[in-house]
């Protein structure tokens, strides 16, 4: 059996395109008095040109079929479509491009080109260019998709007030629900000025509150309201955020479980710090979790009676990154032999349980160490998991 090429696949749908502009041309030829000499010479020169996997030339050769029949620009844009989707971006540019440019080209057609040379810009990563295209067609009929396109490419700048203008004007302007987009684009900024001397946190409170209006039951804003909270100085006030989180989001808890305890150290209420995250724990258990009370119990009540109950933990929720940790308590409570053992075992499960410690993006597949809110492989919102690979392998 005889496979065929990606390429031939994608050639397809301009075959399609082809007969039906040839079937179009005879047809309307016949109606027409006196004689025809057939189709121009130029489309059969592109099409044997295409056959042989020569798509410059073919591009030449189409291009004077429009010169001699201007209603061959379906043709044009088959072929520009095919050439972005096989990622010869300056192939299709130069295709959608020298449709825009004709003169004789009607209105709608030309905003069909311009959008089309957009898309293309943007998928080459020339994101000045395809801004500017998207921004000609505002008021065309390819407006709202052009918004849509230009919230895309503010996102990608990471121009957060640019983002939120275009998201608003979705809202208003097509009824289009972009509460949980403009939460995330509030938290961007309120993440910026955290991070700047001359912003503070004010500014970093103001922008939490705003994404806490839009969307109130968004988990990002009570994590970062803990976070400003806390770098400020006030324990207390990240405690009630996060206590917040807990109640709406407690899967989304376990991103807080060290800031949680630290709070409560800083408040003087350790011990109810420890006891509030272990109910917690038992009710969504979490690695992460896991971890922070280890450290706190091992601080607080000692080396021995923190494995003690890592060990009880872990008979009620088997985990090798829990195991993992417990040897690593282990290894420093031992010596010579046993530890030796201990140290091994470590080192034998340290490759598995380094891959279940990912974090996974539900869209792409991307892993990362960290936890994201925006997976940087596919630029897609709120598609990991506050849980890692393991807990998400075991359901």
């Amino acid at each position: 059996m005889i496979e065929l090429e990606t390429w031939w696949l994608l050639t397809l749908p301009l075959f399609f395109g082809l007969g039906w502009f040839a079937a179009r041309y005879e047809s309307r030829g016949q109606g027409r008095s006196g004689p025809r000499d057939g189709l121009p010479d130029a489309y059969f020169k592109g099409l044997n040109f295409l056959l042989n996997e020569q798509p410059d030339k073919a591009i030449d050769a189409f291009i004077d079929v429009v010169r001699i029949e201007p209603e061959t620009v379906e043709l044009h844009f088959a072929l520009g479509n095919l050439f972005r989707r096989r990622g010869e971006t300056d192939r299709a540019i130069r295709v959608h491009q020298n449709l825009a440019e004709r003169p004789v080209l009607d209105a709608a057609e030309r905003e069909h080109a311009l959008y089309e040379l957009g898309q293309d810009f943007l998928k080459a990563g020339l994101i000045d260019r395809a801004e500017d295209a998207f921004n000609r067609l505002e008021g065309t009929r390819y407006g709202a998709a052009a918004l849509r396109h230009r919230l895309e490419i503010a996102q990608m700048v990471r121009d957060w007030p640019q983002a939120i203008d275009l998201a608003v004007r979705l809202e208003r302007d097509l009824g289009e629900d972009r509460s949980r987009d403009i939460a995330h684009f509030r938290c961007e900024l309120a993440q910026r000025a955290l991070g700047d001397p001359a912003a503070g946190h004010d500014e970093a409170r103001r922008e939490l509150d705003e994404a806490v209006r839009v969307d109130p039951g968004h988990p990002r804003a009570w994590v970062l309201a803990g976070e400003v909270a806390l770098a400020g100085g006030d324990p207390e006030g990240a405690i009630e955020a996060w206590r917040r989180l807990a109640s709406q989001s407690p899967g989304h808890f376990s991103l807080v479980a060290e800031g949680w305890l630290r709070a409560h150290d800083m408040a003087g209420r350790r011990d109810e710090g420890i006891a509030s995250l272990e109910a917690i724990q038992r009710e969504h258990p979490s690695i992460d979790a896991f971890a922070a009370l280890a450290s706190a119990r091992a601080a607080r009540d000692g080396d021995a009676a923190a494995r003690g109950w890592a060990e009880q933990a872990l008979q009620a929720a088997p985990s090798l990154l829990g195991l993992e940790k417990l040897l690593a308590m282990k290894a420093t409570q031992v010596e010579g032999r046993e530890r030796a053992e201990v140290e091994l075992t470590q080192r034998l499960i340290r490759a598995q349980a380094l891959r279940l410690s990912r974090y996974v993006c539900r869209h792409c597949g991307f892993k990362a160490r960290q936890f994201y809110w925006h997976c940087p492989g596919c630029n897609h919102w709120d598609t990991y998991a506050p849980k890692r690979s393991e807990e998400l392998e075991r359901g």
